[in-house]
């Protein structure tokens, strides 16, 4: 009798551990599966290459685990199956049916579902870490019967569940993150305005930044530079002015106001016998962070901003730029429009782009962009082309900060 009562009990023991063991691995799978599931590939990607050194560690264990999500989560559901259906039947040796039953619906709901999954919800990253080895035994245990499903759901759902933001979603999430929204977060309000601004960026177009016409000043190249214009440009304050033929709209170049501080101004020196440069011309559609990554070369901080309806086809935006043709002799010389010196790769409608190409340098010297003109080969320009403001890097910068940059020589009244 002494040897069957021991037997009995080594049992008993023996089904006790085992139903202990079915719980805790049903619980570890359930919560695996909120835990892992809940990680996106993005999230674990940035967590891989800017988290904490902790959590950087554990994302790199996890990614290759998490890589397949349909193989990985029939795997978990797979396991945590086989364990819930395991567990009646220990228990159905020591109890009676009904309290089977009850037995394992209140292990299975508390140590199985709900007490695992609120653990690994806050502490996913580090547990599935810990347990990545574990699963990818489990993984290829489980791979003739999961491999086969997780197929047809890459079939009917698609391969990747990448968690992409839109612009609208990024900027809202990057606000929830702003120490003004009272969430904890620790970004200021600068950077949640200039963050806001880059997205915003890329749906502006010159027309949106640009400086009217009628409000910017120019100068006439027939003009003198006498003490009267040589006061108005000192007054306006500005590094370079405009300069324009016959019309306002039509402005041909531009003129460094620093290169005027030799020039005396009883002399009355002709503006068109001073160094002009030529200034390039943009089209009312252009994106900004096109014209952002013009003005980073160098050449010019300034464009002319023109219509688009005024041209009658296609070859004319492409070709719009000035070209001087200079001969060896003065009486040779003459303004006209012909190919374009250095045209802008970023047009509208053009298959080249120049966004993100830092590399890329303009082929010609300064030199190539002075005007050099006499006195009787000024010509009309192209009727069709007409300027309907300016735009600055000054603009496009202010769009970037979504404030507005006052220098030294703006005016303004505290409101």
């Amino acid at each position: 009798m002494a040897v069957e009562y021991d037997c009995c009990g080594v049992e008993f023991f023996e089904h006790v551990a085992i139903i202990v063991v079915l719980v805790l691995f049903a619980g570890l799978m359930s919560g695996l599966t909120l835990g892992l599931m809940s990680l996106s590939l993005v999230d674990l990607e940035v967590l891989a290459k800017s988290g904490t050194p902790q959590d950087r560690k554990h994302a790199a264990k996890i990614l290759p685990v998490v890589r397949k999500q349909h193989l990985l989560l029939c795997t978990l559901l797979i396991c945590n199956s086989a364990a819930m259906e395991a567990l009646p039947i220990f228990l159905d040796s020591l109890v009676t049916a009904w309290g089977a039953i009850l037995i394992s619906v209140t292990l299975i709901l508390l140590f199985g579902e709900i007490i695992p999954q609120s653990v690994c919800s806050r502490h996913g990253l580090a547990i599935g870490a810990t347990v990545a080895p574990v699963v990818r035994v489990l993984v290829w245990i489980c791979f003739p019967v999961a491999y086969p499903i997780s197929k047809l759901l890459d079939y009917m759902l698609g391969d990747g569940h990448v968690a992409l933001f839109r612009r609208a979603e990024l900027k809202t999430l990057v606000k929830l993150h702003g120490n003004e929204a009272g969430k904890g977060g620790e970004l200021t309000h600068d950077e949640t305005t200039i963050i806001a601004g880059a997205l915003e960026l890329t749906e502006k177009t010159a027309r949106n930044s640009m400086t009217p016409l009628c409000q910017t000043f120019a100068i006439d190249v027939n003009r003198n530079l006498d003490r009267i214009l040589m006061r108005e440009i000192l007054d306006k304050g500005h590094s370079r002015v405009p300069v324009f033929y016959e019309k306002k709209t039509n402005i041909i170049g531009v003129i460094l106001v620093k290169n005027l501080l030799s020039i005396h101004p009883d002399d009355e020196v002709p503006v068109k016998n001073v160094t002009i440069r030529k200034i390039p011309r943009v089209t009312e559609d252009m994106p900004l962070y096109d014209i952002l990554n013009e003005f980073q070369k160098g050449h010019s901080h300034m464009a002319i901003v023109v219509k688009k309806n005024i041209y009658r086809d296609r070859k004319k935006i492409q070709d719009l730029s000035l070209d001087i043709d200079v001969d060896q002799k003065p009486v040779d010389k003459m303004v006209k429009i012909t190919k374009p010196l250095h045209r802008w790769k970023s047009y509208p409608n053009s298959q080249i782009s120049s966004r993100g190409n830092r590399v890329r340098r303009w082929s010609r010297d300064s030199a190539a962009n002075v005007l050099h003109i006499n006195d009787t080969d000024l010509q009309p320009f192209n009727e069709y082309e007409e300027a309907i403001g300016i735009i600055t890097m000054e603009d496009v910068i202010e769009e970037l900060l979504q404030e507005e940059i006052f220098d030294e020589t703006d005016v303004h009244e505290d409101q």
